[in-house]
Order: C-alpha cells, then sequence, then structure tokens
C-alpha cells in the first residue's frame, strides 16, 4: 500500500522571499564594489558601494522583522529550529550590515579598507546562508 504523500511548502511565504533577494544580490554587490575601490582608489566606488549597503540594509530588516512574526505565527512555527537559525542569522548579518553602512560612511581611503572589506565578506556569506535556509528548508503540511 501506497502512504500517502504530503505536500511540500516553502520554508517562507514567497514575499519574504523576494526582500530576502535583495541582501542576497545588493550585499555581494556591495563587496564587489568594495574590491573594485580597493585596487582603483577612485572613490566613486566606494560611495556606490555605501548606496548598495543602504538599499540591502533596508531588505535586510524588512526581512527580520518577517522572520521574527513568521516564527510565531507563519510558515516557521512547524520548523521552529530552523526558523531560530534562519532569525538568527538575519539578525545577525543586519546587525554586521548596519555597522558596515556606519564604517563606509567614514572619509576617504578609511572607508571600506580591511574592516569594511571583512564586513562585506561576512554580509555576503551570512546573506547566502540565509538564502540556503529559507530556499533550501521545506516542511511537509498536514494532510486532509
Amino acid at each position: 500500500m501506497d502512504s500517502p504523500t504530503r505536500p511540500v511548502r516553502p520554508f517562507i511565504n514567497p514575499l519574504h522571499g523576494i526582500f530576502l533577494a535583495f541582501p542576497v544580490a545588493l550585499y555581494p554587490a556591495a563587496l564587489l564594489s568594495d574590491v573594485t575601490y580597493l585596487n582603483t582608489a577612485v572613490i566613486q566606488w566606494a560611495n556606490f558601494s555605501s548606496w548598495l549597503l543602504v538599499g540591502a540594509n533596508f531588505f535586510a530588516a524588512l526581512v527580520l522583522v518577517w522572520a521574527v512574526i513568521s516564527l510565531f505565527a507563519g510558515r516557521a512555527r512547524h520548523a521552529r529550529g530552523r526558523g531560530i537559525l534562519y532569525l538568527v542569522i538575519i539578525a545577525i548579518m543586519f546587525a554586521v550590515g548596519f555597522l558596515n553602512s556606519l564604517q563606509h560612511a567614514r572619509d576617504g581611503w578609511h572607508s571600506v579598507g580591511t574592516f569594511g572589506l571583512a564586513m562585506s565578506i561576512v554580509c555576503s556569506l551570512l546573506a547566502l546562508v540565509a538564502a540556503f535556509i529559507a530556499y533550501g528548508s521545506t516542511y511537509h503540511g498536514e494532510t486532509r
């Protein structure tokens, strides 16, 4: 006898996934513009990186709020362990991204430097890990 198949649902809401796509794209773009600035010393790359960080942090804040709400009332409540891990990663990503924005607000070469580049790398990696957890995780819905 075949056992009834249970539907597999995504870990996050589709709109949440769209919001998460922005930090996943913008943090690595800021990292690339940081590397370009360090290689060329053209200040416009540092300015571009600052604007990319602003966009990434805006959407990271939306994702963080949504992750908190979904942990208690959304789809993540069914996978509490993954939901908490996802929330912690998003919170760290947002905090490091905010500090990175403050670092990039400094003047001249010190705006990026080693510390700014390191924080851009951390933000990029955390965004990719959060996307892996969000898009790669599924839970089985109830059968009726």
